[in-house]
């Protein structure tokens, strides 16, 4: 017998995205009572129309002071690319042959597919995720809409947001965040043979190999990728406490290796790394390539394993002393400088949660919080575009780590705010609620690994400290009240 659902008891139920998934191909697609087919889905590529859900820069009747017409036209073809390559390897089911469909790989762990690498290196993604600088010199961005010399710290800003709508946080660590990090050093402090020898292949994200999912631990993976190798188990975000060692050989050639290092992400897919270690001179970064000696285990977060996050150990490995980034005893330079649909849809005693006072005042805290941190990112952006890299780094890691810690801070907030407007959808693993079980998807913010965010590249609390610490080696010496 056949039963007839309006468009209101399918919402309620299930996201329209659920039809495309394989298991349901067999199935018709009838008509609803009182409607005409059209199956709304996920807007690909389109800006949305929910108030707040966009930044005001994109929104109609709004304007900036910080954007102009490249950044526009970028940010629509970055989405694109987004929507059509990286949403579809990130959260769409994969079928292999000769056997069952795969899950999503932000859920099966599996690392991101080599073509969404190819189709980002195709239009030089990796390049520019570093931000503007000379390794884009001569190299075509998203073939010719940006010249090198015109691409700037929005544009890359614009790359960073449009990736987060994939909705899959360790999917979106695992598409070479350790590179971000790991590579500015190599860039700012390599050798040039050095960096002629790193660079292209990381850049270009190749020789990617598939890996035993169910055995991580001491693979070796010719898919060039850094990671930066500074948290250690008993350092933490303490830099200057590290305990892993890096000493002369008799003929001083190498330095020899030798110590852990944890929480690192992609490491167990990488195939360099760059590691904080202490010398006879000091605190020092080497750039460590796989070999010998190098032994890297998955550690299961609350995240998703796609991001490759590692415990890494060096048993005596030999590291060319040209692997030396910046000066024997002088890395901390080195690591310093490179360091509401549904609220309308949803239905509680026969009223929208919109026509609730509480949850109005729950979102309008929501907005507050994500609006004035989106112009506090405007900001110090736009410093950013105005400073050399020695200003950025003396006037704005405190404003950088102020503004991180409020975010993570805010992205808690947030998250548990969805979870109480999507009930027990916002604990809830599939279907409609999977995406605030996991990653609250508007707004970017998380319910269940926010607080993982919290603690990359330093703790709140310490790097709220940072903050007030720059702040105090600022303040004049003759200030009074």
């Amino acid at each position: 017998m056949l039963k007839e659902f309006t468009r209101e008891e399918v919402q309620k139920l299930h996201r329209a995205e659920i039809l495309s998934k394989p298991n349901y191909a067999r199935l018709q697609i009838g008509s609803i009572k009182g409607e005409t087919p059209n199956i709304i889905g996920r807007q690909h590529s389109q800006l949305s129309t929910i108030p707040y859900g966009e930044p005001t820069w994109l929104t109609s009747g709004y304007f900036s002071p910080y954007y102009n017409e490249s950044h526009k036209s970028f940010q629509t073809r970055v989405r694109r690319f987004v929507d059509e390559v990286v949403y579809q390897d990130a959260q769409i089911f994969h079928h292999t042959l000769g056997a069952e469909y795969d899950k999503a790989r932000e859920e099966d762990g599996k690392r991101p597919s080599q073509s969404v690498l190819d189709a980002m290196a195709d239009v030089n993604i990796h390049a520019m995720r570093l931000g503007p600088g000379k390794h884009l010199k001569g190299l075509s961005l998203f073939h010719g809409l940006v010249k090198p010399e015109e691409f700037d710290y929005f544009h890359e800003l614009i790359i960073t947001q449009e990736f987060t709508r994939c909705g899959a946080r360790g999917y979106g660590d695992g598409l070479n965040a350790g590179m971000v990090i790991g590579l500015p050093p190599v860039l700012n402090f390599g050798s040039p043979e050095l960096q002629a020898k790193v660079l292209p292949d990381v850049l270009a994200g190749k020789k990617f190999i598939w890996y035993d999912y169910f055995n991580w631990a001491g693979l070796i993976s010719p898919d060039l990728r850094l990671s930066l190798a500074i948290s250690e188990a008993f350092a933490g975000s303490d830099i200057m406490g590290m305990k892993a060692t890096a000493k002369l050989s008799p003929d001083g050639k190498h330095y020899i290796l030798n110590g852990t290092k944890k929480w690192i992400t992609n490491g167990v897919f990488a195939d360099y790394f760059t590691v904080g270690c202490r010398t006879e001179s000091g605190f020092s970064v080497l750039l460590v390539e796989r070999g010998d000696g190098v032994e890297t285990k998955p550690i299961k977060t609350s995240y998703s394993s796609t991001a490759g996050t590692a415990y890494v150990t060096f048993d005596n490995v030999k590291v060319p002393v040209e692997n030396l980034l910046g000066e024997d005893g002088g890395g901390i330079f080195v690591i310093l400088r490179s360091e509401g649909g549904w609220a309308n849809q949803r239905k509680v005693f026969g009223k929208s949660l919109n026509a609730q006072a509480v949850v109005r005042s729950r979102l309008a805290a929501m907005i507050s919080r994500v609006e004035s941190l989106q112009a506090w990112l405007e900001n110090i952006t736009y410093q950013m575009n105005n400073m050399s890299y020695k200003q950025q780094a003396m006037k704005l890691a405190g404003q950088i780590a102020f503004l991180k810690s409020s975010a993570t801070q805010a992205a808690q907030d947030t998250a548990r705010d969805a979870v109480q407007l999507f009930g027990g959808r916002g604990i809830t693993k599939t279907g409609m609620g999977r995406f605030i079980e996991q990653v609250e998807y508007k707004f970017s913010l998380y319910h269940r690994i926010i607080p993982f965010d919290a603690l990359l590249g330093g703790a709140e609390d310490v790097l709220a400290d940072l903050g007030v610490r720059q702040a105090i080696r600022a303040m004049p010496k003759d200030v009074r009240l």
